[in-house]
């Protein structure tokens, strides 16, 4: 069996980065604003380099309508989907952002991935709507700038020991409270963060009506996540959904990937009818 310090990292790594007076603050939270920060300036040097029709000022309000759709739907969905407290926090919603228990500061914990793309899209056509740009558009330049940051938050998963993998004998695992385990974070960061973005990237001079980038992007992320949670343990509230072997990570990610898949035969369509 493995035994060097990469398989024991977990038993000497603190998630831990540092102290603001008795606030912790967490590894898992810096990469999350690493994660924000790296996608607002991917999505400005795409602007320069394809000279797309944004200034860099509708981007850095785009932003904040993003970041905090991005954070609500993150955190509701998590309540939704995931939690076995899902009527506490709707009975109590002013604790659904309390990062303390009993009096202890813990931070927020439970963000869904699911919950966070729906977020995302309300805050997208919210600032489309009130600020009169193309919600298509504003997809597309989501779509190419997202999956490189979206790396930053799977490596915060990995440093705050969570979404752990399933049991395995690889000499890369890790241990998890004695149990070897995939390091399926990582996993989750090369698939779902370089493997989208190289699909992405690569589809772009296929493109052929305004919002297929993300399309693209939904379709790939759902099958990439789909593949990468073969590895990862399902979530322990909730278990295997079927066949002793299916998440409901997996299920999610498969439905969105199909509708998105039936959204692009469907535009396809449309914009071929409207270029001939």
């Amino acid at each position: 069996m493995p035994n060097n310090s990469w398989n024991h990292i977990y038993e000497t790594f603190n998630p831990v980065a540092f102290h603001i007076f008795s606030f912790p603050v967490h590894w898992y939270g810096m990469m999350y604003v690493l994660a924000l920060v790296s996608a607002l300036y991917i999505g400005k040097y795409f602007i320069k380099r394809d000279k797309l029709d944004f200034k860099n000022s509708q981007l850095d309000i785009y932003f904040i309508y993003v970041e905090i759709g991005v954070i609500l739907g993150a955190r509701l969905g998590y309540i939704l989907f995931y939690d076995t407290q899902t009527l506490y926090y709707l009975s109590h919603p002013w604790q659904i952002f309390n990062p303390f228990i009993n009096g202890e500061f813990v931070g927020i914990r439970g963000m869904s991935y699911h919950g966070a793309v729906l977020g995302f899209i309300i805050g997208t056509y919210l600032y489309s709507n009130r600020h009169k740009v193309s919600f298509g558009k504003l997809m597309d330049l989501v779509a190419i700038s997202v999956p490189l940051a979206f790396v930053f938050g799977r490596i915060g998963n990995f440093l705050n020991q969570e979404l752990i993998g399933r049991e395995t004998d690889v000499a890369w695992g890790i241990y998890v409270e004695g149990i070897l385990r995939h390091p399926s974070q990582l996993y989750e960061a090369v698939l779902e963060g370089f493997g989208v973005f190289g699909v992405v990237y690569l589809y772009r001079k296929y493109q052929r009506f305004s919002g297929e980038l993300i399309l693209v992007y939904a379709i790939s992320y759902g099958i990439f996540r789909f593949l990468a949670e073969i590895y990862r343990a399902p979530d322990v509230q909730i278990g295997y959904i079927c066949c002793n072997a299916i998440t409901f990570g997996q299920v999610l990610s498969l439905g969105m990937s199909l509708s998105c898949l039936i959204a692009w035969f469907y535009f396809d369509a449309k914009s071929k009818k409207t270029n001939r």
